[in-house]
């Protein structure tokens, strides 16, 4: 509903105008008498005490025009112009589908390649790299500290040479790809490119995104390298490199994802998540950067949760605000600035080991979610995940799932279609308001870094999941199949896919070979000039871009700048 305005045009009161607000003034006392009185005898949950969201926020049994009413024309928009509540392509899905970007990676970088080629075949539309935990905290797969981890958990990929071999066949110029890493993200950005430099192709006709963002890490997920400020600066420094020589590469995604796993609710997720955005922005304004030079660049990524009201109304929210505060704070000029543009992903921490055939039908509720809340880029969870890496014929049924929202629920047909839904845009408004007044805390205790410092963001986070955790014990919040509804009888057998000891081996063999024939000397005066850069104020993109082409390590790479920036310790907070 839209706000009312004064009765006056050009500062004359206008008759016909004040006649037409008091008999809308007249229309609002008699609904506001109703709803008084149906809430009086009705709304109370008497029925079942169900009234509040996944994450807390106590739910009215029903709302009106009243409840919407401070949601005026201009917060609301249309679809492609400002604040983009609505969506940001004027044209929506009927112009283009959201990419269907499946998640994968596991065991060697040629055992993936063959999982990207299965899943293009299928009909997905990108690519995303999911990398071993060795590889995302910097490790090489020859390691001490990778010994039991390689391709257990994702690709491993230590070079120049696995990500050759990851790619082999696959034309990185006409596929997007998404690379899930943050403390060594801006080495694996590099072999990258140098794989495509391989190819023949220039960084100029990349698509894709480097996931980089480092805040959510000490705030969340915990797989750091550097300490806080140098590795915001290496962050700064692949804006800065990438805005010339990479410029349709999106070089962060500004993950949501990893907070609310960790337990964050989605007011928290919404706010922790854009101030960790801000702060990005304002280290890239700090270096001297034009902020339309490298915001149109800067892209999010979201959990979409069980809650499916709750997780539309965010991503409206979100949009907003971005887009707001882009404008009016940071004095954005271009458009382009002013857009968030999104990959969404189902919630892997609602997936259940019981009863996993439910964890399809989770899913299934979370994507439309997604897309009834406008995402760009969508990963759909597999049955499985929570037992094992997927198998090909559950990554199928993800994969379909997603197609069969595209094609067959005529979902896409309309833009927004719950845009003027009285909840909705109540509950729009409100995590916008949560959202602000949480902006103003992290502000009151020094802003994100400080907050990261202190623990102030992590106990937030860790408090909220605790009560989640209490309520799902005292059976406040129903599991389906976990605490309620749990059957007896025995639990359906699902094939796991398992990384064998083999991989590991056969990978330690590959980085002995490529070892031997690399250039050793070349190798060192690679890492000792980047050594040497990283004591400056250098951008250091060059220098890794050249340790990578020369086959340096990821390792190696990782350790050149260790020297120089020291390892983070996370203090003790609790």
């Amino acid at each position: 509903m839209t706000r009312l305005k004064s009765p006056a045009v050009d500062g004359v009161p206008d008759r016909d105008l004040i006649a037409t607000v008091e008999e809308q003034s007249a229309e609002l006392k008699l609904l506001r008498r109703e709803v008084e009185e149906w809430r009086r005898k009705y709304g109370k949950g008497e029925v079942r005490d169900l009234a509040f969201t996944n994450s807390a926020k106590e739910v009215e049994a029903v709302y009106t025009a009243l409840d919407a009413a401070e949601t005026d024309a201009e917060a609301l928009g249309m679809p492609g112009f400002y604040p983009y509540t609505r969506g940001i392509h004027p044209t929506g899905y009927r112009g283009r589908l959201w990419t269907m970007r499946q998640f994968a990676g596991f065991g060697s970088a040629k055992d993936t390649n063959e999982r990207y080629k299965f899943l293009l075949a299928h009909g997905q539309t990108g690519l995303s790299v999911a990398f071993d935990f060795p590889t995302l905290m910097g490790y090489d797969s020859d390691h001490p500290r990778s010994e039991g981890e390689v391709g257990k958990c994702g690709v491993a990929i230590s070079s120049l040479a696995d990500m050759e071999t990851l790619f082999d066949g696959i034309p990185l110029d006409e596929v997007s790809t998404s690379m899930t890493i943050n403390g060594p993200a801006v080495i694996l950005y590099c072999f990258y490119i140098a794989a495509a430099e391989k190819k023949g192709i220039d960084s100029r006709a990349l698509r894709g995104t480097i996931q980089n963002d480092i805040l959510k890490e000490y705030m969340a997920q915990h797989a750091w390298v550097y300490p806080i400020e140098p590795a915001l600066r290496l962050i700064v420094d692949c804006f800065e490199w990438s805005a010339e020589h990479a410029p349709q590469w999106n070089t962060i995604s500004i993950s949501g994802y990893h907070i609310r796993e960790a337990g964050a609710t989605a007011a928290q997720e919404l706010a922790f998540t854009l101030a960790d955005g801000f702060t990005y922005v304002e280290r890239g304004i700090a270096r001297g950067l034009d902020v339309d030079s490298f915001a149109p660049r800067l892209s999010f990524f979201w959990d979409i949760h069980n809650d499916f009201f709750e997780e539309i109304a965010k991503l409206r929210a979100a949009r907003r605000i971005w887009a707001r505060h882009m404008r009016d704070r940071y004095g954005a000029k271009d458009p382009k600035s002013l857009i968030m543009r999104f990959h969404s992903q189902t919630a892997g921490v609602t997936l259940t080991a019981q009863q996993p055939m439910n964890n399809v039908v989770r899913v299934a509720y979370q994507a439309m979610a997604a897309v009834l809340g406008g995402t760009q880029s969508l990963h759909t969870n597999s049955m499985d995940e929570t037992l094992a890496l997927p198998t090909e014929e559950s990554v199928q049924v993800a994969l379909r799932t997603q197609q069969v929202l595209a094609f067959e629920t005529g979902v896409p047909n309309v833009l927004d279609p719950l845009g003027g839904s009285f909840y909705v845009e109540t509950l729009t408004t409100e995590l916008e308001r949560e959202a602000e007044s949480l902006f103003e805390q992290i502000e009151e205790v020094g802003g994100v870094v400080r907050g990261l410092e202190t623990g102030w963001l992590q106990r937030k986070i860790a408090e909220s999941s605790a009560r989640q955790q209490w309520e799902i014990e005292q059976h406040r919040r129903v599991i389906v199949g976990v605490n309620e509804f749990v059957t007896d009888e025995p639990e359906l057998r699902i094939e796991l896919l398992k990384i064998s000891e083999e991989t590991e081996r056969e990978q330690r063999s590959r980085m002995a070979k490529m070892r031997a024939e690399r250039d050793g000397e070349l190798v060192e005066q690679r890492l000792k000039a980047l050594r040497d850069a990283a004591s400056t104020s250098e951008n250091l993109m060059p220098y890794i871009l050249d340790a990578a082409r020369a086959y340096c390590t990821l390792y190696e790479i990782r350790a050149a700048m260790e020297t120089v920036f020291g390892a983070y310790r996370e203090p003790v907070f609790f």
